[in-house]
């Protein structure tokens, strides 16, 4: 009897608990379906698209190359897995469990044919509970309260056969869900090599040799650049885990750090659209033409702040930013351009190759002060002093060439070194004045 294995943010076949549990039980057939309407407007953004593209035909071949292949559907998910399962007379349909508001709602639309497993995740978020049984609010008390689960189980090796079906449905072709990006094609300095193989490879060459301060070093490839192969699921959490040194806890807290929003979000599920603290509705955010300028110049790296301009370019670039860098510029956007957080969090949406919906508003919430496990939103970050301190100089200099010949000295504020090139906006607003416009906003909400 033929058996669905329904793929998500789950392309891998090394740790996939759904695919060792459909194998088992007779012929597989692999199934993505890019359905845009269940997410509503969090469909995935354009630098996910390239990247799926990618991941999905990286999964294809390694699936022949075991004599199976991969089924491509697009549209409603639930009811496109209903008709497989009654044209092939499937009676049951494998897959991870997933934490997205749709996802779940999908989940349960699907009923008992559908059979969910745990997997991208170092504990299932169910099992991480509070003394009183709900969900972790707070992410110093989420990774205390996960050592109970600590460390996560081996993960399971790739069947030796994956049985296939006699016969197979029609399938669309990738190309014809047009995913990559045409005109333009911004994809172009896009790095990247997508898919379980280079996962792994990844994770053999990393190197955590004191992570802990290169990691916030921009100008040094200092963090390990997994992110989007965690999204996608194409290595899983706790095969990263085993495969990693056992003595890193910061690089550990930071893979936990994905089970914790989902946490969150399981408990508030559209914490991507709502403040996490409803004072925070009150807060004025500047709206109107002024303010869709400066977000425009957010947005393109034309801000007259150095490391803010060259964070916003790497990721229009590459589908990627350093993780120092995005809290600085989410700050920026939220405390010296008061401009509400959902509108970076909806570009870093569309931009980041790593998109992940719980992250994501997590993130977001955090810098911007609005959340449940947040910084106050009177903490401000002065991006010309974290520029200095976290060494910068060479990471601007790559991404803003205006810059390029300004000395050491002057490189992360030009303006105020008086040596500006005329290529290169004044800033938008001064680091005193947005501080305190920002602080007289927070008196609001109080």
């Amino acid at each position: 009897m033929t058996t669905l294995l329904w793929l998500r943010q789950d392309l891998r076949l090394h740790d996939q608990p759904a695919l060792v549990a459909a194998a088992q039980q007779g012929p597989v057939m692999p199934v993505y379906i890019l359905d845009d309407d269940a997410p509503g407007a969090w469909r995935i953004g354009g630098a996910q698209r390239w990247w799926l593209h990618h991941s999905l035909a990286a999964l294809d071949k390694t699936l022949r190359d075991q004599g199976s292949r991969l089924i491509l559907r697009r549209g409603d998910a639930v009811s496109i897995l209903n008709e497989l399962a009654e044209a092939t007379g499937a009676e049951a349909i494998h897959a991870i469990r997933h934490y997205e508001p749709w996802w779940r709602k999908a989940e349960t639309a699907l009923g008992e044919r559908l059979c969910l497993h745990d997997g991208n995740h170092l504990a299932p978020p169910e099992q991480v509970r509070t003394g009183s049984g709900g969900q972790f609010r707070i992410y110093s008390a989420f990774w205390k309260g996960l050592q109970e689960h600590l460390p996560p189980e081996k993960p399971l090796a790739v069947p030796d056969e994956i049985p296939v079906p006699k016969h197979w449905p029609k399938s669309d072709t990738l190309a014809d869900w047009q995913l990559l990006p045409t005109k333009p094609d911004w994809s172009g300095g896009f790095d990247w090599t997508p898919g379980e193989d280079e996962a792994h490879r990844k994770i053999a060459d990393l190197d955590l040799d004191g992570y802990d301060d290169r990691r916030n070093l921009p100008a040094e490839e200092g963090t390990s650049r997994l992110s989007p192969h965690l999204h996608f699921g194409e290595v899983s959490p706790r095969a990263v885990w085993h495969d990693t040194a056992a003595d890193d806890v910061t690089f550990r807290k930071e893979l936990a750090w994905r089970d914790f929003t989902d946490g969150v979000v399981l408990a508030l599920p559209d914490y991507a659209d709502k403040n996490g603290r409803d004072a925070f509705d009150r807060l004025p955010w500047r709206t109107g033409t002024a303010a869709r300028a400066d977000l425009r110049a957010w947005q393109t790296g034309h801000t007259g702040y150095p490391i803010v301009d060259a964070g916003m370019r790497q990721l229009w670039q590459t589908g990627w930013m350093h993780n120092r860098v995005r809290m600085i510029t989410a700050s920026f956007l939220i405390k010296h351009l008061l401009i509400d957080w959902r509108e970076g969090e909806r570009w870093f949406w569309d931009c980041l190759v790593d998109a992940d919906y719980g992250n994501n508003a997590v993130n977001w919430q955090w810098v911007a002060g609005t959340g449940i496990d947040a910084n106050m939103f009177g903490r401000i970050m002065a991006p010309l002093t974290q520029s200095e301190k976290f060494d910068a100089g060479d990471y601007i200099r790559h991404w803003v060439p205006e810059l390029k010949d300004v000395p050491d000295a002057a490189i992360h504020d030009p303006d105020a070194a008086g040596c500006r090139p005329d290529a290169y906006p004044p800033k938008l607003i001064g680091h005193r004045e947005a501080r305190e416009r920002a602080l007289a906003a927070g008196r609001k909400v109080r």
